[in-house]
């Protein structure tokens, strides 16, 4: 099957007369947009909450959907060029580093110890200790990172399939398809681990499949494709999601927020939400910024809005980061803000980078980490 996929800017719906043929695939790009108003200045915020500096590094430009693997003590991450890097949570060193021969399309997918990336020529290749252990070509794009769990490489393909393969030998072990609409979005999915169960985002859909052989367990909506063309129909599940105990919440593109019991496969609740980038919660709330800039925050068990707030309206904001002294989120001028959980006042602000963030805030060995567009990697504490 042709397969159509949506580079993403955030800022106005792609246009038909912007694409470029390359093969089989039509990549459309935001080339022209609608205006978008300036947002306000915000005046010299008091810092009700320290945000400290602790290491910065620098892994390459990131132009490709990369998100960051936190297991531990160690940072997986890569450049879109091709450089694979482990890095020590605590002091932002190399623990190794690898360039390989293909720009990268997806990535990082970790265990710890097993990393697996996906090639810009549809090849999935597995690493461990800086070597490459083995390459397996796709048969079509990905640009979801692949999961490693239980000894297993699963990917999420862009014609909407989902692969296992054995995570020693590179051996496929079996496929699951699911038809769905024909535009698909350029940007990290849904695919992670639930106790014995894989979920992955379909179209609107989140899915359970056994990942032993692939059976589809139990699939609850949480936006349906609506509309009189194929953009306005585009409701694929977006990367960051979130868990908390057997609550899984996700986005669905410029759709719709929602939290799925993935023990029992039973939708809870979905609340209409226009935006592009993930979520982010804790055992109370959901935190969905919105296109506009507006963060929303909803209750995690019943769907009900416990506030909102417009101080960052208008600017283009990075999927938000969940943490015990607040909301960490950027945007695409290279603040990073942190908010009240409470109402979503302003904390501080700190200048990272002239750019924007290349994927969402991460936690791991003690360090919030965020990494801009340019590659610099920068590692923080919140005292």
């Amino acid at each position: 099957m042709n397969i159509t996929t949506l580079s993403w800017l955030r800022i106005a719906r792609p246009t038909l007369a912007c694409a470029a043929v390359v093969g089989v695939v039509l990549a459309l790009s935001a080339c022209s947009s609608t205006s978008r108003p300036q947002p306000s200045e915000i005046p010299g915020v008091p810092v009700l909450q320290d945000i400290r500096t602790s290491w910065t590094a620098n892994v390459g430009k990131v132009d490709f959907p990369m998100v960051v693997s936190g297991r531990e003590d160690r940072l997986i991450l890569a450049s879109g060029q091709g450089v694979v890097a482990v890095l020590d949570a605590a002091t932002g060193k190399d623990i190794w580093r690898l360039k390989l021969d293909q720009p990268l399309a997806a990535g990082v997918g970790s265990d710890g110890q097993q990393v697996a990336v996906v090639t810009r020529n549809n090849e999935l290749v597995t690493l461990q200790d800086g070597k490459v252990q083995w390459r397996k070509r796709l048969p079509a794009q990905s640009f979801t990172p692949p999961l490693v769990a239980g000894a297993r490489i699963f990917v999420l393909t862009a014609d909407r399939s989902v692969i296992a393969f054995d995570g020693a030998s590179g051996r496929q072990l079996w496929t699951q398809q699911r038809p769905g609409e024909p535009l698909v979005l350029k940007q990290a999915g849904v695919l992670l681990a639930f106790k014995d169960t894989l979920l992955v985002g379909l179209s609107g859909r989140l899915i359970g499949l056994a990942p032993n052989t692939g059976v589809i367990r139990w699939e609850s909506a949480i936006a349906t494709p609506r509309g009189t063309n194929d953009v306005e129909r585009l409701v694929d599940l977006v990367n960051p999601s979130d868990r908390v105990g057997d609550v899984v919440c996700v986005r669905a593109f410029q759709a719709a927020v929602g939290c799925v019991n993935a023990q029992t496969g039973q939708g809870m609740w979905t609340r209409p939400s226009v935006g592009e980038m993930g979520v982010s919660g804790n055992d109370n709330l959901l935190i969905a910024p919105l296109s506009n800039g507006v963060v929303q925050a909803w209750n995690r068990t019943t769907g009900e809005r416990m506030w909102e707030t417009e101080r960052l309206k208008y600017r283009i904001l990075s999927a938000p980061l969940v943490t015990p002294r607040g909301i960490m989120v950027a945007d695409n001028g290279g603040w990073l803000y942190l908010l009240s959980l409470t109402d979503g006042a302003l904390l501080n602000r700190i200048k990272l980078d002239s750019d924007e963030l290349a994927t969402a805030p991460v936690f791991a060995g003690g360090r919030y980490v965020v990494v801009t567009r340019e590659g610099r990697v920068t590692g923080l504490q919140i005292p």
